[in-house]
């Protein structure tokens, strides 16, 4: 699989990379070789230049752009890395809102945990976050809690994947390795694979496995 931006050599070749349902998966690099970029056609985000890039069973080369946004929403959760959270809704509805967009997350979390409601409070006690803060606008939250909204959010519904882009940034190292640890054994009870781009080597360990990409070629 390769990738291009208009006029310019390719950002990197990638010859394989597999990742078992259920696994983690480590991405590192130094800035510019291609990581967000790489995360972005594994979620659909970017259409695919040239080779194969399976997701999910699905190839998405073959994909249009409608069905690519049904797979992410109905079977991807993505945590960003300013997070994206909505500041015109409280942190409950920014919790829950996968469940009110795609019916079939809304339909998982009620056969497994009885609502999408109960399903956050599930994540949110997994995650460290208090329940208390559901009426508070978003905007009052400090960093932590925000990310970890936005870690409650990607995992509402049971998707089949997580893409997390840097997703600790904003955070010291103790509180970095503290997340990671919380999110992906959250995760791993909802039996989702994680895809996590990050500039600290020190999270590597907790992975699966580790894939190392540089500018230019990868292989």
């Amino acid at each position: 699989m390769t990738h291009a931006w208009a006029n310019q050599p390719p950002l990197f070749f990638i010859d394989k990379l597999e990742l078992p349902q259920g696994k983690h998966l480590f991405i590192q690099g130094p800035s510019g070789c291609g990581k967000s970029t790489l995360l972005s056609l594994l979620s659909g985000v970017l259409q695919v230049q040239s080779g194969v890039c399976e997701v999910l069973g699905q190839d998405m080369s073959k994909l249009g752009s409608v069905q690519r946004d049904a797979l992410r929403g109905e079977k991807i959760g993505v945590i960003f890395q300013q997070f994206n959270l909505l500041t015109y809704l409280n942190v409950a509805s920014n919790a829950l809102l996968p469940t009110r967009l795609f019916p079939s997350r809304a339909a998982a979390a009620t056969l497994e945990w009885g609502s999408p409601m109960n399903q956050a409070n599930s994540l949110a006690s997994a995650l460290g976050l208090n329940k208390n803060l559901w009426q508070q606008s978003v905007h009052t939250l400090s960093v932590g809690q925000q990310q970890r909204v936005a870690a409650v959010r990607a995992l509402m519904g049971a998707p089949q994947l997580l893409i997390a882009d840097e997703p600790t940034s904003a955070l010291d190292e103790s509180n970095q390795l503290e997340f990671i640890d919380l999110l992906l054994k959250t995760a791993e009870r909802q039996q989702a694979s994680v895809v996590m781009v990050s500039h600290n080597p020190r999270l590597a360990n907790r992975f699966d496995q580790v894939f190392h990409m540089t500018s230019g070629v990868t292989v």
